[in-house]
């Protein structure tokens, strides 16, 4: 797989030699306030891993090396949190719609049978 570079020096090759420097004159040329790279990372991170798409895989797309720095960018908020706890709601919901049992002391039971 050949992956090609979005932000190229001023030749048009591959290398550039301070990304916040061109990163700052992409902002500029795209007429929008300065942003912080790292802040669109971190919604990428954020919005592969809501695809779906296994940890795995975000950290191999991101380039992330260690699980603990893609942890630093895989946020978990408040909807997060609360999504996870509706998910699971509805998981044992469903469980208990299907698995009904009565629990019997068997040893009661022998005793009753005997004596009855």
């Amino acid at each position: 797989i050949k992956i090609l570079y979005f932000f190229l020096n001023h030749k048009g090759d591959d290398r550039i030699g301070q990304f916040n420097k061109v990163w700052d004159t992409a902002c500029e040329d795209a007429k929008i306030e300065k942003q912080l790279f790292h802040d669109f990372r971190r919604t990428a991170i954020r919005n592969i891993v809501r695809a779906g798409i296994p940890e795995r895989v975000a950290m191999m797309i991101s380039g992330h090396k260690t699980r603990a720095v893609f942890e630093r960018y895989n946020i978990v908020s408040d909807s997060d949190l609360k999504l996870g706890a509706q998910k699971q709601d509805k998981y044992l919901r469903k469980q208990n719609k299907h698995k009904t049992a009565t629990i019997v002391n068997l040893q009661e039971k022998r005793a009753n049978r005997d004596n009855g």
